[in-house]
């Protein structure tokens, strides 16, 4: 009965480089809609083409929101996120717009529907200072002993969340498991389903496009302008392994091979995440944008009882 009565959201789910962007921006033209992006580094100014950010031209007038946020010198958090989130929900829903939520950081996602929580766990700079010491591959080996769950979803490759969960853990046992809770919105999720063999292509061809259009020189831009090297490489991905050739650790070919199969893996690691919600309305690749109309239809259609 209450569910009735909790204002709708949607959201949009997929591995990256299935179209989410593409289709969060149909739905919302369709059903007087704004999008907000659930992206840990489209939060940041200045991470255009590195995080394949949505563009003035793709938005088609359509307002999105927690898009260049904060400067990337600033570390965003989830918490962050869910506060921000949590005002645009409001914001939307008071405009009597439906609000539409598309990213690939889907632990952003969770915070905001409130299906998870941001561990209650300060910082601990002796337990930090020791975790820093450690190799990437030495912390990830030990998330592994420690919580094999956490570690089936996390960036191997990204110290500073490691050294975030391991700190979780230390402090209570495992990265806190999902507690469950009242929503406070009526939430519909459409997810893209997209064969592994097609993603792994198209992830390779984005990331030629993207070369092509300036990435390795908005990677040194960021630098040149003060963003160090280390924080380049914490944000990840795209950035870490340009910063890698930029400091000639890597060759452009190595830098290309180990970022399609980097991006490739996260994709994988996406999926595994997906597969742990039952609720997902999974719509095949291409996605044919009529379906997904029908399934917003019947959420936000009322039926009679």
């Amino acid at each position: 009965m209450s569910d009735v009565q909790k204002p709708k959201a949607i959201a949009i789910v997929g591995p990256t480089a299935s179209g989410k962007t593409a289709l969060s921006i149909a739905l919302a033209q369709h059903f007087n809609g704004e999008v907000i992006s659930a992206d840990s580094r489209q939060v940041y100014r200045g991470l255009d083409i590195g995080s394949a950010k949505v563009t003035a031209d793709e938005m088609a007038g359509v307002p999105h929101h927690l898009i260049d946020v904060v400067e990337p010198t600033t570390v965003y958090t989830g918490a962050d996120f869910k506060r921000d989130g949590d005002t645009a929900l409001s914001l939307i829903t008071a405009r009597g717009k439906l609000p539409i939520v598309a990213g690939g950081s889907f632990f952003y996602l969770e915070l905001l529907k409130g299906t998870m929580s941001s561990a209650p766990v300060p910082p601990n700079p002796t337990l930090r200072a020791l975790l820093e010491q450690k190799t990437t591959a030495e912390l990830f080996t030990e998330l592994q002993t420690k919580d094999p769950r956490r570690a089936e979803t996390i960036d191997p490759d990204n110290p500073r969340r490691l050294v975030r969960a391991l700190e979780v853990i230390d402090a209570l046992g495992v990265v806190p498991p999902v507690t469950p809770r009242d929503l406070s919105y009526d939430w519909l999720t459409i997810g893209i389903d997209v064969p592994v063999d097609v993603i792994n292509e198209r992830i390779h061809t984005r990331i030629i496009d993207r070369l092509k259009v300036g990435m390795i020189e908005e990677v040194g831009v960021l630098n040149k302008n003060g963003l160090s090297w280390e924080r380049l490489e914490a944000i990840g991905l795209e950035y870490r392994y340009i910063a890698y050739y930029l400091q000639n650790k890597l060759t452009r070919e190595e830098m290309i091979e180990q970022l399609t199969n980097k991006s490739r893996q996260f994709a994988k690691r996406q999926r595994v995440w997906l597969k742990r919600d039952h609720n997902i309305h999974w719509l095949p690749f291409p996605t044919n944008i009529e379906a997904a109309i029908g399934l917003v239809n019947n959420f936000i259609t009322p039926t009679l009882s």
